[in-house]
């Protein structure tokens, strides 16, 4: 009797470690299928966000060579310069930091400083208030949105929420996370082009 419960105990781990096996092919296949298309989808929806922040643009050139962020919290995942007719007219960075929770912007910018656009790629704040900053149809006390506010603005100005540009209220600490990735964004082109103060 227990032989016969032993070869059942025996068929049964069999069956479940073949089970197992062919789970992990399976789930193996669709990860290699679907991060090639998430990474794909990555690109496209930041070559997009580098057209919005950098609408004169004609055409984008990766850069390997820039200043990297002073602040260790901050990374700067990619730099390319913007050009117009194949003259340079700025550049466009993709930073990511903490906000609330985390952030990644893409931020263009005019060699002498000036902010062409803002643009949120991830932002995983609170519902409540901090992902307002990424909301279109959030609109501040001037008419405009949180990214939007920073178009036209000066960079050696500084990103200082409540003094330099309008914070969101309740989200003092995505407002201020939003200056730091600026600040250090910017900064990067700044030196770029070297115009840094």
């Amino acid at each position: 009797m227990s032989s016969k419960y032993s070869i059942e105990t025996v068929k049964l781990g069999i069956i479940l470690a073949l089970f197992a096996a062919v789970s992990c092919t399976i789930l193996a296949l669709v990860n290699n299928f679907t991060s090639s298309v998430i990474e794909k989808n990555k690109i496209e929806k930041a070559n997009a966000a580098m057209k919005v922040v950098m609408s004169e643009a004609t055409s984008f050139e990766a850069v390997k060579e820039f200043e990297a962020s002073t602040d260790s919290t901050i990374s700067i995942q990619s730099f390319y310069v913007a050009k117009k007719d194949g003259k340079e007219i700025g550049a466009v960075v993709q930073v990511n930091g903490p906000t609330y929770d985390r952030g990644t912007l893409m931020v263009g910018m005019l060699k002498d400083g000036t902010v062409t656009g803002v643009q949120f790629l991830e932002l995983s704040d609170s519902p409540g208030f901090g992902i307002k900053a990424k909301d279109p149809s959030f609109k501040l006390p001037n008419g405009k949105t949180f990214c939007g506010q920073f178009e036209g603005k000066n960079a050696k100005d500084g990103f200082i929420p409540g003094q330099t540009f309008d914070a969101i209220t309740g989200s003092t600490i995505t407002s201020r996370g939003t200056g730091n990735l600026l600040t250090q964004a910017t900064g990067s082109m700044l030196k770029y082009f070297g115009g840094a103060n």
